[in-house]
């Protein structure tokens, strides 16, 4: 078994910042060349510390104001403009970067990219939904109005 310590929120097994045990496999061909991890050494408890405040810091302070946000961000819906052709696919596909910004610039919040799980990869015009995780007990779900852009001449 290896000894890491999270760099990031890997789903069913931690977030940033905590020391988790896992076989040594998945650790060597997963975590670590993915950068999701890297060992635990003696002087890894100030990295702990650090991950820890980068992760505090961008959380949402308390369950009332990731509430709030929630029922903010659940209003309305968020629209996308992407190129697509003329029936409809899209040039690329949604990321949840892309997501992160639409909130953003519809006045919705801030929201981190890595918090929003697409159900499916969005390759299309049309509605569709995301999740976004606030806190660890408030999940959102976001609107998407995905549009096709207008062609420049």
């Amino acid at each position: 078994m290896a000894k890491l310590i999270l760099t990031q929120e890997v789903a069913g097994l931690g977030t940033s910042g905590d020391v988790v045990e896992v076989k040594n496999g998945y650790a060597r061909n997963y975590l670590l060349p993915r950068g999701f991890a890297t060992v635990w050494t003696k002087g890894g408890e100030k990295q702990v510390e650090s991950l820890q405040k980068a992760r505090a810091a961008r959380a949402v302070a308390n369950l009332e104001d990731a509430q709030a946000q929630a029922a903010q961000l659940q209003s309305a819906p968020v629209q996308l403009e992407r190129t697509a052709g003329a029936e409809g696919r899209l040039f690329g596909a949604v990321q949840t970067a892309d997501v992160a910004e639409a909130i953003e610039a519809a006045g919705l919040g801030s929201v981190d990219k890595r918090s929003i799980t697409l159900p499916a990869h969005i390759k299309s015009v049309g509605n569709h939904e995301a999740q976004v995780r606030l806190h660890e007990d408030v999940i959102a779900t976001v609107q998407l109005q995905v549009v096709a852009a207008k062609a420049k001449k």
